[in-house]
Parts: C-alpha cells; structure tokens; sequence
C-alpha cells in the first residue's frame, strides 16, 4: 500500500516544512514508513526508491521526538487510512564494539602481566519510541 496523492494532501498541512536541500520530499518519506512498516525490514534493508535509508531513519527519529508522527498517525486513521505504524523498529541509537584498553591494561599491570590482552565490549544504548 502507498499513500495516494489525495490522501497526503489531506495532511500535507499538518507536516514541517521543508528547508535546504531537500533529498527525499515527505510524501516519499511517509511511503517510506508505510513500506517498513508492511514489509516489516530494517532500516538499512528499504530499497533505494525511497532514497538513503540514513535520511529516512533521521527523518523519522526527529518527527517521533517532536510529536509529528503521532499527528500524522491520527489525522490519516481520522481520513479512513488505516495503517500498522506500530511495527516500525524500535530506534536503536547505537552500538558501538570497543576495546577497553586503558581499563584491562591497568587492572593486568596491577596483577604484574605485562603483555595484557585488551578485551572487547559492546555498549548498546537503545531508545524505544512508542
């Protein structure tokens, strides 16, 4: 399903307006959302039709945090559009593998091992919207 040209003027109003250079207009954008949320994929897996998955990702992280989004949810189910925007993946801000040197060195040199191996940790630090 994509949002036909009459069902996002009906909300076109409502949406921010567009500034600068502007890569993916905000009709692609939603239809963007609506195909993640259908096909149920990634971010990085949503075809090149809809532009760089990074833009949308963006996009869609600053309309959730100001509100945008759930305005646009409502005012498409209020014009009859039913669409499943609860499947959207969660935001996972990041995730970062790193090694720990200064750490795992200095507990090793305490301990009097001198060729100390730093070891590897993942900090995920996720934020889900709702």
């Amino acid at each position: 399903m994509k949002l036909t040209q009459s069902q996002y003027n009906k909300i076109k109003s409502l949406l921010p307006t567009q500034r600068g250079n502007v890569q993916v207009d905000n009709h692609t954008f939603l239809n963007a959302l609506v195909y993640i949320s259908e096909n149920r994929c990634t971010w990085r897996t949503l075809p090149k039709q809809f532009g760089k998955w990074a833009t949308i990702y963006k996009r869609y992280r600053r309309w959730s945090e100001n509100g945008v989004l759930k305005i646009v949810i409502t005012e498409l189910r209020k014009n009859g559009v039913e669409i499943d925007f609860s499947a959207l993946p969660a935001i996972v801000e990041s995730m970062k593998v790193r090694p720990k040197k200064k750490a795992q060195t200095r507990l090793s040199a305490a301990a009097g091992n001198t060729k100390a191996k730093p070891r590897l940790s993942v900090q995920i630090r996720a934020r889900v919207k709702k």
